[in-house]
């Protein structure tokens, strides 16, 4: 029996319709916003400035209890965003809709910089004091020194896939390298630097260098050689940033900007043009995905499971509830389902981009956006 062609053609439309809803959602999936900290003249102005996904619309999110700021860490589920800053030897927590300032987190460090989280921990760097590398758990409880050695003016780091830690020092320009343990590996990098800030390996085991006074970030090979200028016509860069389509965002202090390049380096545009804002020195830039709402009640939500960091590559689940099932939604609306760990998950071999975690337990569905970044 064949099918009218008019009912034919109103499947069709539902079908368009249901595709049309699911990309509406996925689109709405991918709102992020963009969070820059400026370290003004180094010695006032300092601030922490949000702007929309396009680099516009800015608004200054902390300017007060805020000595020269240096990264930024927001915790989704606890509602708090930790900043580092120098001059008071504090990381602090601010509310992370209105930025308020709520407490410290942590006090008498060395001048924290740079803030990773790996493992459920948190690791600090110490631009001055005993210059090691500092863990804390996620509560603020300080666990102690992880590395043996100290990197004066440390300022950047990151992890090879084999767990060995670096860290770039930008008065002695240098990178060192240390075990999975914390044991100092000597220097990785000792050359071809004036500056070094933010360092990050890209997926083929290349080290990426920001060198403030050298205007470039600079490619390394696994061994500490240098290969190549991978970003060039920069001057005091610091901060940078992944977009979901993998362009690379990095702070230019010279012209008071942020600069948009694509994953090869080339440049495409200041998607934050000079001064918007009343930026003057970008020093950290954060993208933070918008977030879904969970699909729990209010009863339900204390209990509902955590997922930290909300950018990166591997993701920790915290919370007492078993884990039913975990699918992973992609920015196209393909649905997959993920193997079952209910501590961590790892999208190392996903594509960078906005995705929604979503985790199903016997008391609920939890939805999450997060923001895979290599």
């Amino acid at each position: 029996m064949n099918t009218p062609s008019c009912l034919l053609k109103f499947k069709k439309l539902t079908s368009l319709i249901v595709c049309f809803t699911i990309m509406q959602s996925i689109v709405i999936a991918q709102d992020y916003d963009i969070y820059v900290s400026d370290a003004g003249n180094f010695t006032t102005g300092f601030k922490i400035i949000k702007y929309d996904s396009s680099g516009s619309n800015p608004s200054t999110f902390i300017n007060t209890n805020l000595p020269w700021p240096q990264d930024m860490i927001f915790f989704e589920d606890s509602g708090f965003v930790l900043v580092s800053t120098i001059g008071n030897g504090r990381i602090s927590r601010f509310d992370s809709n209105t930025g308020a300032f709520l407490s410290h987190f942590a006090t008498g460090i060395g001048d924290p910089t740079r803030m990773k989280i790996r493992n459920d921990t948190l690791y600090v760097l110490q631009w001055a004091g005993n210059n090691r590398i500092l863990r804390y758990l996620l509560d603020g409880t300080y666990i102690g020194n992880f590395t043996t050695a100290g990197v004066g003016s440390s300022i950047g780091l990151d992890w090879d896939h084999h767990g060995n830690l670096y860290v770039s020092s930008y008065y002695g320009d240098y990178v060192q390298k240390f075990g999975p343990s914390g044991a100092d590996s000597g220097r990785f990098i000792n050359s071809n630097l004036a500056g070094p800030t933010n360092i990050w390996f890209d997926k083929n085991g290349d080290l990426l260098v920001s060198d403030y006074d050298g205007t470039a970030v600079k490619r390394f090979d696994s061994t500490g050689s240098f290969k190549s200028n991978f970003i060039t016509g920069l001057s005091k860069c610091e901060g940078v940033a992944f977009l979901p389509n993998g362009d690379i965002l990095i702070g230019n202090g010279f012209s008071s900007s942020v600069k948009q390049y694509d994953s090869l380096g080339n440049y495409k545009r200041d998607i934050i043009p000079s001064g918007r804002g009343g930026l003057q020195n970008p020093n950290a830039i954060v993208i933070r995905p918008k977030r879904l709402s969970s699909g729990l009640s209010a009863e339900k939500v204390d209990q509902a499971p955590t997922i930290r960091p909300t950018v990166g590559e591997v993701f920790d689940i915290l919370g007492p509830q078993q884990i039913d099932q975990i699918s992973l939604i992609s920015m196209d609306g393909r649905i997959s389902q993920l193997s079952i760990n209910n501590s961590y998950i790892d999208l190392s071999n996903r594509r960078s981009g906005i995705y929604v975690l979503r985790l199903e337990t016997a008391k609920g569905v939890y939805d999450q956006r997060i923001l895979v970044s290599h």
